[in-house]
This record gives structure tokens, sequence and C-alpha cells, in this order.
């Protein structure tokens, strides 16, 4: 897909299921813009736009047990 290239109709709700797969797949925002070369804002407008609800912000920020010093918890 070329960036900036207008996406409308079913072609666009054909894009929107495919993000939409990949966000609730647990793919970020950025992950998925880049992959299908778009922008962040493209894919999170289209995904507003389908109805997805979003997860916070930040992602995963919990630490695996490997990266825990030794005795923490």
């Amino acid at each position: 897909m070329s960036k900036g290239k207008w996406i409308t109709g079913t072609e666009r709700q054909e894009l929107a299921d495919d993000l939409k797969r990949e966000y609730e797949q647990g793919r970020s925002i950025r992950a998925i813009a880049e992959a299908h070369g778009r922008s962040y804002g493209f894919v999170h407008r289209v995904l507003t736009e389908a109805g997805v609800p979003l997860r916070p912000r930040g992602g995963d920020v919990r630490t695996r047990p490997s990266d825990r010093p030794a005795g923490s918890r």
C-alpha cells in the first residue's frame, strides 16, 4: 500500500478489519503503522472509526521475572 494513497469504501473496511485483528493480537499502533507503511495517526483513526477499544498508553511496563534482582519480588 502506497503512503498517502486515499483508502475508501470496501478497501478501507478490509484494511480496518486487518488492523483491528493485528491490534487485538497485541501489536502496537506504531508497529502496525510501520508494517503497513502508514502513519501512526492514520492507523489510530482507522481503529477508532472501527470502534476498537484502545489500550492505555505505555504498553506492558511490568518487569519480567528474569529482569528482577535476585531476592526481590
